[in-house]
């Protein structure tokens, strides 16, 4: 089972691990601010078979 992924900051680079809640759906989507920059990233998860796919783009 996946836990957690990571994804990386659309301004600054910098690789990011985010908890995983697979109760929330194969599809989800929300604003974080990253821990290292500070800047808004939209975030998107994709959950199948095969795993988790993250990728972010800045807001």
């Amino acid at each position: 089972m996946i836990d957690e992924a990571t994804y990386t900051c659309a301004s600054c680079g910098e690789e990011i691990v985010i908890p995983l809640d697979l109760s929330a759906g194969a599809t989800q989507d929300y604003v974080e601010d990253c821990p290292v920059c500070c800047r808004a990233n939209e975030i998107h998860i994709r959950i199948d078979d095969d795993g988790a796919t993250v990728w972010a783009q800045a807001e």
